[in-house]
């Protein structure tokens, strides 16, 4: 909930005008004392919006400060609503909402936070969609500090995480070894001895550490804890929690595994309400996954047991559970600590190796605010983005420092889906982008023929070209409608032709795609003229080239008096229904239903 404080008549007009905004988030806070007020938004809510000055606000709030990843996010907004200003907890909230609230009162977000001025992905948020945790907060500003001032900063661990892009100062431990290895074999030929000083895994200097063990932290390093490992468990019944939580601790104890990097804890579903194993789980705040027997029985584990197949139908509880649950997670798993007993109760924990991240994203027709919010985040968390050339250079600015872009050209379209797939498969965070959307005529069917479930796949939604052309020339799809790709590079002309005399005998309107270049000049008239055997002449047509782009081109006409000539592939046309028409200059297609009242 986010609450809106004001002081005065133009304040109370801002916060209203945010409560009709988003009626379901927002609460206005009022009180005798402006600063009772703001004081109980901060306690009961999870965003703040104060209007008042920024002085005001810091004096009330200043006495109530805890730690940013628990307090709320403050934003202040001026009298004369000129700024919206990120207050408190800018990565926590406070940059988002600034940027929201702007929008809402037509004002100017202020964002100053180091990291986002830069572009950088910031520290203490990194990882957090992984669910990495921080291990001392405090080395935040320092590393902080030395990734933002271009000094050279280690990244140790972390192998096959799907990361966020950092920096180019910033060097992984494997490829400072690949290099020390490299310049090994030349200091060998020349008599140079130098083996690249503070970049070397265990150099001084900042760092930045994903681990899961307990090994002592390095000093200048702050330490992310990977969700990567899991507990299986196996009891008797009415075990103890302090057995079950005893046993935990030593099995991670005696393989130098840290407990902030367990995921879950994992048993056979008759264990699902064992007082000690579900106890054992809500103090350790984890989650507690159960599966059947049956299919526990069919993991392969190194300590099998016929005594506890005879009891619960499984041969293994704890090492099964541990490494089914794990490569439910990820994209593998090993047991890094096998099966350990106590008198009621066995445990087994196993490390998954996690999956990579494929983002299919449409960026929309090409104009900047018809970019979804949604896929610039995706971009922006994207180490790897993958895409036209000319595509990639719509969005090139969005990407922060360290993005590895992979641009390729026209009919390149397999090779892209298959790079994306490849470094998704790898481990990393990928992005691979299309015009308009994605998963129309662009780069998702190709990639989600490729991608096995070795990868986490999302979607990111875009304004299609279809849309975006409909849009300028009124309403045409207001009705049933088809669209038609005239490109018959991968699908024969044959199968085309049939679909475009479906549509024709159907009524749809019809939106065609690639409609014509220099090398297909006659697909475009066969398929007018098909369209004609079942519709008057005088049926609107409408061909948008370049639509939302610089030159941009917009023409209704006839389908009796269109010019294909005029028409290339950065055009899509759209052809109307026999009820289609042309009102005061604009192509509508009629519902074709009565409207009602009442």
């Amino acid at each position: 909930m986010i609450a809106v404080v004001a002081a005065t008549a133009s304040g109370r007009t801002a916060a209203e005008a945010l409560a009709a905004a988003w009626p379901d988030e927002v609460r206005i806070v009022a009180a005798e004392r402006v600063g009772d007020a703001l004081a109980e938004a901060w306690r009961t809510c999870d965003a703040v919006v104060s209007l008042l000055a920024v002085g005001a606000t810091v004096r009330i709030l200043a006495p109530l400060l805890g730690d940013k990843t628990t307090d709320p996010a403050v934003v202040c907004v001026d009298e004369a609503r000129r700024y919206a200003v990120a207050l408190l907890g800018g990565h926590y909230g406070a940059n988002r909402l600034a940027a929201r609230v702007a929008e809402v009162l037509g004002c100017e977000p202020v964002v100053t936070t180091a990291s986002d001025a830069a572009g950088v992905t910031p520290l203490d948020t990194f990882g957090a969609d992984l669910g990495f945790t921080i291990e001392n907060p405090g080395a935040l500003a320092s590393v902080g500090a030395a990734l933002l001032s271009g000094e050279p900063v280690r990244l140790v661990g972390g192998d096959g995480w799907p990361l966020p892009p950092l920096p180019p100062n910033v060097v992984s431990s494997k490829d400072a070894r690949d290099g020390e290895a490299a310049r090994d074999g030349e200091a060998a030929r020349t008599g140079d001895g130098g083996r690249g000083g503070d970049l070397g895994p265990g150099g001084p200097g900042a760092a930045i550490v994903i681990s899961d063990r307990r090994d002592p932290v390095p000093a200048g390093s702050v330490v992310y804890r990977p969700p990567s490992l899991v507990i299986g468990v196996g009891s008797a019944r009415g075990v103890a929690v302090a057995e079950v939580d005893g046993l935990i601790e030593e099995a991670l104890a005696a393989a130098g595994l840290h407990p902030a990097a367990l995921r879950c804890l994992a048993t056979v579903d008759r264990k699902a309400g064992e007082p000690g194993i579900v106890a054992a789980a809500a103090g350790r705040g984890l989650p507690l996954v159960t599966f059947p027997a049956g299919l526990l029985a069919e993991v392969d584990v190194p300590n099998p047991s016929e005594a506890v197949r005879t009891e619960v139908g499984t041969p293994s509880v704890a090492e099964a559970a541990a490494l089914h649950a794990a490569r439910s997670y990820g994209r593998g798993a090993e047991l890094v600590v096998e099966k350990r007993k106590s008198a009621n109760a066995t445990v087994a924990v196993a490390r998954l190796r996690p999956r990579g991240r494929l983002s299919i994203v449409g960026i929309g027709p090409g104009a900047r605010d018809l970019l979804a919010p949604r896929a610039v985040a995706a971009l922006r968390r994207a180490a790897v983005v993958v895409g036209l050339g000319q595509y990639v250079d719509q969005v090139r600015d969005l990407l922060r420092p360290g993005t590895r872009v992979l641009a390729s050209g026209l009919g390149q379209e397999e090779e892209r889906a298959r790079t994306a797939v490849a470094a998704a498969s790898a481990g990393q965070a990928v992005a691979l982008i299309g015009s308009g959307d994605a998963g129309v005529y662009a780069m998702a069917g190709p990639a989600l023929e490729l991608a096995g479930g070795d990868i986490d796949v999302d979607g990111v939604p875009g304004l299609t070209a279809a849309l975006a052309a409909a849009s300028r020339l009124g309403a045409p799809l207001a009705h049933d409608h088809a669209y038609i790709s005239l490109s018959d590079l991968n699908t024969p002309w044959e199968i085309i032709e049939r679909r475009v005399r479906a549509a024709a005998e159907g009524d749809f309107t019809v939106c065609l795609y690639n409609p014509r270049s220099r090398t297909r000049d006659w697909q475009l008239p066969k398929a007018l003229a098909i369209l004609a055997e079942h519709r008057p002449p005088e049926t609107p047509v409408g061909y948008v080239r370049n639509a939302f782009r610089p030159g941009e081109t917009t023409t209704l006409t006839t389908l009796r008096d269109i010019d294909p000539a005029a028409i290339d592939m950065f055009t899509v046309v759209i052809v109307g229904s026999s009820h289609s028409r042309t009102v005061a200059g604009r192509f509508v297609t009629p519902r074709g239903y009565p409207w009602t009242s009442g």
